[in-house]
């Protein structure tokens, strides 16, 4: 295989990735020409976390953020797992598929021992 013959298998790919970068482009320069960019007090409040930002990094955070942070992105990975699992479950077989029931077992005991310790818990 020739090397031009190589790159052209990519072509369709650096196609996908300049309308992409070309419909995000088009869409925030529209924001910024169509929307109103004056910023009030409600727009500058705090969101979603619950408390106003703090200049310095060193002030005491709560734990549980960080713990209930953590959680998420164990139980948000094995779902990452789960899906390049389930396309290719025919191809691998059974040993596959009693790979992920293990990994899927070990998971929830992890989850079980969390809900008994409290730590899905918020006080």
């Amino acid at each position: 295989m020739a090397p031009q013959d190589f790159l052209i298998e990519y072509l369709p790919i650096l196609i996908f990735m300049i309308i992409a970068l070309g419909i995000s482009g088009a869409m925030v320069l529209g924001s910024l020409l169509v929307a109103k960019q004056k910023p009030d007090a409600e727009k500058n409040s705090a969101y979603e976390c619950g408390f106003d930002a703090f200049g310095d990094a060193r002030n005491k955070f709560d734990v549980r953020f960080y713990l209930v942070t953590l959680l998420f992105i164990i139980f948000d990975l094995e779902i990452a797992f789960l899906f390049p699992w389930a396309i290719s479950l025919k191809g691998i077989g059974v040993f596959g598929f009693w790979s992920m029931v293990v990994f899927l077992g070990v998971l929830t005991v992890g989850f079980i021992y969390e809900w008994k310790k409290g730590a899905l818990e918020w006080e």
